[in-house]
This record gives C-alpha cells, structure tokens and sequence, in this order.
C-alpha cells in the first residue's frame, strides 16, 4: 500500500493496484508493507468509479449516511468522516453541536444546520456504538493554552480532532505548563 498526500492510497489486490481515499485521521494508521482490510464504499458517476475506505464499518456507514444529505457529496462527506469518527459523529449529532461541525473544513451554516436536521433521526443512539473516551475528545473543553495549542497543532496539518485529543490527553498536566511544552508533548503524542 502506497500512500499520497491528497488522503488516497493505492492498494495492492493480488497485483492490481486500486486507488482508494481514506479519511486523513485513518490514513496513518494503515500499514505500508503488510496487508491491511478496509471497508470500501463504492462510488459511481458518469465520468468516474471512485472507491473510499475505512478502518470500520461503522465509519463507512456514517459516510453513507452523509451522502444521503441534501448538498453533501463524496468529498465533503469524506472530509467530515476525516475530521470525526462515526461515533464522535453520532455524539455531535445527539447534542446538537453545531459549531462543532461548522468548525469542519468546508462545512458552513447552511450544511451545519442541514447535517444536523437530516441526520438526527438516522443516527439513532443504539447505531453507533459509544466510547465514553472518544466521546469525551470529541469537544474537551479547553482553557487558553489548550485552544492555542489545538490552534497550532491544526496549522500544522493535523485534524481539529487529532489536535484536541491529543490536548486533551495532556489536560491534567495542561494547566500547569506553558505553551510551548504543551505544544511539544502533544506532538509526541500525535507521533
């Protein structure tokens, strides 16, 4: 498997190479010279077949899901499911965040709102399955120092999602240090 830097990777099937997009958050956590199993979704157009992967089923189902909003397509959804897990998703959507989503690249008002309406009735509790952690990352509150260092961490290309979990790992010692340490730990975190 072969990674790029535009979120898409070349997977070899039994010598056939396939292009497939991956959620950014995703795309460092496959192997590079070992075999790896994604859940494909398949997209078809006129011009173009594309196919997007994911780690779980359960992300592949929300991309799914996002596509069936008025407005969203294949790459804004991806960008979402880039941004935010299935579940952190469904937890976003259950409390209403609105600026949670409209903080998404490329996610607006409008699509915010629309997101919000279209999916809360298909994002029942009982789809997804909750991790009490991973919901907890998904919005930490932050004091100063945090939203500054989640702020750096996103200029230097990680996920708002990669920035405040990693933060958030970092909170009990947060408080105490200044923002260049924060900054340090929380990339070795992130790797």
């Amino acid at each position: 498997m072969d990674h790029a830097g535009d979120g898409s990777c070349v997977l070899d099937v039994a010598g056939v190479g396939y292009e497939v997009f991956v959620p950014v958050r995703n795309l460092t956590q496959l192997p590079v010279s070992e075999p790896a199993t994604l859940h494909v979704h398949t997209h078809v157009r006129e011009d173009a077949l594309m196919l997007y992967g994911f780690v779980t089923a359960e992300d592949r189902t929300a991309f799914r899901l996002l596509l069936t909003v008025s407005g969203v397509g294949p790459k804004l959804a991806m960008v979402v499911m880039s941004d935010l897990s299935a579940a952190e998703l469904q937890a976003v959507i259950a409390r209403n965040e609105r600026q949670r989503l409209e903080a998404i690249s490329g996610v607006g008002k409008k699509t915010a709102a629309r997101l919000l309406l279209e999916l809360k009735d298909k994002l029942p509790a009982s789809s997804v399955t909750f991790d009490p952690v991973v919901v907890r990352s998904a919005a930490p509150k932050l004091d100063d120092v945090g939203s500054q260092a989640c702020d750096a961490l996103t200029r230097m290309g990680f996920t708002r999602a990669q920035a405040e979990a990693a933060v958030a790992q970092l909170a009990v010692d947060a408080h105490a240090l200044p923002l260049e340490q924060l900054l340090r730990r929380a990339l070795a975190t992130l790797g």
